[in-house]
């Protein structure tokens, strides 16, 4: 049996041929709007982070006073 090569699964083949291109096309690029775009993704990002931990932190609040409202004897 063959030895198992992450690496040359197809669909790890087909990412870093698609990101190369990116990084190429973004170290080549003569389009100066990319650092702007690359700003609003970042903001957007850390609005959807600051969104997911505020959900995350209500919903184990809720699940902490549940458990500590159960009687035990």
């Amino acid at each position: 049996m063959g030895s198992m090569n992450p690496w040359n699964d197809p669909v790890v083949v087909y990412l870093r041929a698609l990101l190369g291109c990116r990084w190429h096309e973004f170290r080549n690029g003569t389009d100066r709007s990319a650092g702007a775009s690359a700003i609003e993704w970042a903001i957007i990002t850390a609005i959807l982070a600051v969104i997911a931990l505020t959900i995350g932190a209500t919903i184990r609040n809720l699940i902490v006073n549940k458990a500590n409202s159960i009687r035990t004897e």
